[in-house]
């Protein structure tokens, strides 16, 4: 079987998230906070985190409200005094990084030792997928939190902890797809032409595991998202020079007691609408990409 070129999987994966007006309106929403969070020094009223634009007279003040030089704040201020939309802006770009990152550095670690495993079979096979099954038998943020705990915040230690506990459900997916793929013809006449190892996985196996590899990513960048606001969230993720979305949600529960809502409210449905339309287009995927499931 010869798979899709990745363009064509790419264009047959748009056209089939479009067809469903759900899953279309989740890639508008996705889209726009993606652009929201790439032009946030320009669509913010001020950059929260520079010093000479706050002012902590305006500390606390409720949405639509003015401070003390006339500014309007549309949805608060927090203790100290920080526009919350500017806040909410570039702790959406913290948290779409960290995502994003964490999830391409887990595929592609997956993916090898995926198709490395069904292409070697074995000893090799077996001992990957023994660390995989290990994996996969602890919650994911646990093993987050353990590693944190140990080698302390960051944003590369959040990302490396994320990688380590997504890169195992590629692995098996991959091995999966792949393994049925290297009992093929082609990958057989491949070998008989002598094509090296590495172009036979990555230029014969690799492109028909591809779809299988979309829908779990969607799906693991969106977990990434959640599980680091879950570990800033728990003041083991980011340190507070480099907010995310978690951190502020943080930040405002601390006070949330004191009727100010609108510092863990707005920041936690920012968060919530943006995991929950990734989710969406990745179902979709799953439904577009799946031949059983599109009939």
């Amino acid at each position: 079987m010869i798979a899709l070129a990745p363009q064509g999987l790419l264009a047959r994966s748009i056209r089939g998230v479009v067809a469903s007006p759900k899953a279309a309106l989740a890639l508008a929403i996705c889209l726009l906070l993606v652009l929201a969070a790439i032009f946030a020094p320009i669509l913010a009223p001020q950059n929260p985190y520079d010093l000479m634009q706050i002012d902590l007279f305006d500390g606390k003040l409720p949405p639509l409200s003015r401070g003390y030089n006339g500014q309007l704040y549309l949805l608060g201020t927090d203790t100290q005094g920080r526009d919350m939309l500017s806040a909410m802006l570039y702790g959406l770009r913290t948290s779409l990084a960290v995502g994003v990152t964490a999830g391409v550095l887990a595929l592609a670690v997956g993916t090898s030792l995926g198709l490395l495993a069904a292409y070697a079979g074995g000893r090799v096979d077996a001992t990957i997928m023994r660390f995989v099954d290990l994996m996969l038998g602890f919650p994911t943020i646990l093993v987050a939190l353990m590693i944190l705990v140990v080698f302390g915040q960051g944003t590369g230690k959040v990302i490396l902890a994320l990688v380590f506990v997504q890169w195992a459900y590629f692995a098996r997916a991959v091995r999966a797809t792949a393994m049925v793929e290297a009992a093929k013809d082609y990958v057989e006449a491949a070998r008989c032409l002598g094509l090296s190892s590495p172009r036979i996985l990555f230029g014969h196996l690799l492109p028909n595991c591809l779809p299988p590899l979309i829908v779990i990513g969607t799906i693991q960048v969106a977990n990434a998202i959640a599980a680091e606001a879950t570990l800033s969230f728990l003041g083991i993720g980011l340190p507070i020079t480099e907010p995310s979305l978690g951190l502020l949600i943080a930040n405002g529960y601390q006070v949330l007691l004191a009727g100010t809502y609108w510092m863990s409210v707005y920041p936690g449905l920012l968060l919530l609408v943006l995991v929950f339309a990734i989710n969406i287009v990745g179902d979709r995927l799953r439904i577009v990409l799946n031949p059983r499931l599109s009939q």
